[in-house]
């Protein structure tokens, strides 16, 4: 099965996979809105969610993503780069990404995904079912327990600060600097990769 995935994705152009990404998250978000219909007794209690002018958004939502990314670099220095291999997905959408590009892609992920899962399925099912939930459905994680096992304690995590604030904008302030901050440098890492190698064949070669 793993190998099939990793088959169909190589067969995509990184513009399909793009595309593919933001057709989930409409997905996503469109089912967020189906299920919020019919388990919301109103709208009020589903806007109540959403609180703008909440402090916890800067001292917790803020320092929650950068956390978050500290510790998987953390990781990342220290075990093998099998456990990171999520089948060069996230480096084939991030890396030839603007910066703007980025920010618009972690920003709609962060978005239609609290929504659903937090914003939603939380509320009503609690945070067990819920990241559990979350973590299935990022499908290409489950064929390595290193990742999976990584998403499902980052999905209890979000879930704590939601259980916590009570504020839907907080998990999606720390959900989207978590991808944007790792989309920049995965995209960084990429083009350095680029620019070296490009340097290494206009040395001159030394050798007689």
């Amino acid at each position: 099965m793993k190998n099939k995935q990793a088959e169909m994705i190589k067969q995509l152009t990184d513009k399909q996979l793009l595309y593919n990404l933001f057709l989930t998250q409409i997905i996503l978000l469109t089912l967020a809105i189906f299920l919020g219909i019919i388990l919301f007794k109103g709208r009020s209690a589903f806007f109540d969610l959403f609180i703008f002018d909440d402090l916890n958004i800067l001292l917790i939502g803020v320092p929650a993503g950068v956390i978050v990314v500290l510790f998987d670099l953390l990781l990342m220095k220290v075990t093998p780069s099998s456990f990171q291999d999520d089948g060069g997905i996230n480096e084939r959408i991030f890396s030839n990404l603007s910066y703007p590009k980025i920010f618009v892609v972690a920003l709609v992920v962060a978005i239609s995904e609290e929504i659903l899962f937090r914003g939603v399925l939380q509320t009503h099912f609690g945070l067990l079912w819920t990241s559990l939930i979350f973590a299935a459905v990022h499908y290409r994680y489950l064929f390595n327990w290193f990742l999976f096992l990584n998403v499902l304690v980052l999905s209890f995590f979000i879930g704590f600060l939601f259980e916590m604030t009570n504020n839907i904008i907080v998990t999606i302030t720390a959900h989207f600097l978590i991808d944007f901050i790792l989309g920049i440098l995965i995209r960084n890492k990429k083009q350095r990769g680029f620019s070296k190698r490009g340097g290494d064949l206009n040395e001159p070669n030394t050798k007689e």
